[in-house]
């Protein structure tokens, strides 16, 4: 595990334009926290193909070494994804923002933040797998302490069942990133009554990263009507590299088009 030996240019922001009768849907590809673009890259992949415009930016922090996730502010995880919607917004029909795990999170924070902007309407629909809104438990309130003592912890990336896949995401975890990470999540959950276009949401049932509860917040507390939630039984956290991608990509695709034919 880590991000040696990753495809050439997967660890980098990726662009695409659309074509034919898709090219004005434009879809953005959220990565989770000490992951990179490569997660996301297949799934891009497979909406590039069939004329959508794809973007997946690589999330401060990210991509480079597990050093510099102790250096970044949470505020540049979204701003990011905004700098890269914006232009999506200007030039296509509709906008969805599809992500993973902390991808998720960031998904929500921008979905709250455009429900109130010019533009913000051609959001259309969000897509979350294994999505990340909290984090249990009483080991994070001692996490300024680990913060201070040591650097980084052992990562708990490349939770995929599927044998020979990597995410090339970091092997450490960095505790100043994780404090980042905390804060970034109590920030958002308040905002997700303001989420209300349309969700479709997968679960993994076997996740040994996140537990259930995050998913149970985002379906209970985001406050669109057209929700979804579907079970992936062969899977584990990075499903989107997992057995099931091919279950995630079908249906994620059939509800771009469901959503789009409505709007």
């Amino acid at each position: 595990m880590g991000t040696e030996g990753a495809p050439q240019g997967w660890l980098d922001d990726y662009r695409a334009e659309g074509r034919g009768k898709n090219k004005g849907t434009g879809i953005i590809f959220v990565h989770g926290f000490t992951g990179s673009p490569a997660s996301m890259r297949p799934w891009a992949h497979y909406f590039e193909e069939r004329g959508f415009t794809v973007r997946v930016p690589r999330i401060p922090g990210h991509g480079t070494k597990w050093q510099d996730l102790n250096e970044v502010n949470w505020q540049e995880w979204p701003a990011k994804v905004e700098r890269e919607i914006a232009p999506l917004i200007a030039w296509c029909d509709r906008v969805f923002i599809f992500g993973l795990s902390m991808g998720g999170a960031n998904t929500l924070h921008v979905a709250a933040s455009l429900a109130s902007r010019v533009g913000g309407e051609k959001l259309a629909g969000i897509v979350l797998v294994n999505p990340m809104i909290h984090i249990p438990g009483h080991r994070i309130k001692l996490g300024p302490l680990i913060a201070r003592l040591t650097k980084g912890l052992p990562s708990v990336g490349d939770d995929i069942k599927k044998p020979g896949v990597d995410e090339y995401g970091y092997d450490v975890l960095p505790t100043r990133g994780v404090l980042q990470l905390n804060k970034f999540l109590k920030a958002t959950r308040p905002l997700l009554p303001k989420v209300k276009v349309p969700l479709l949401l997968f679960h993994s049932v076997d996740d040994h990263v996140l537990p259930v509860s995050n998913t149970e917040i985002i379906m209970a507390e985001v406050a669109s009507s057209d929700k979804t939630r579907m079970e992936l039984t062969n899977s584990y956290h990075v499903a989107t590299l997992d057995y099931d991608a091919d279950i995630i990509f079908e249906n994620s695709l059939k509800f771009v088009e469901r959503v789009s034919e409505s709007s």
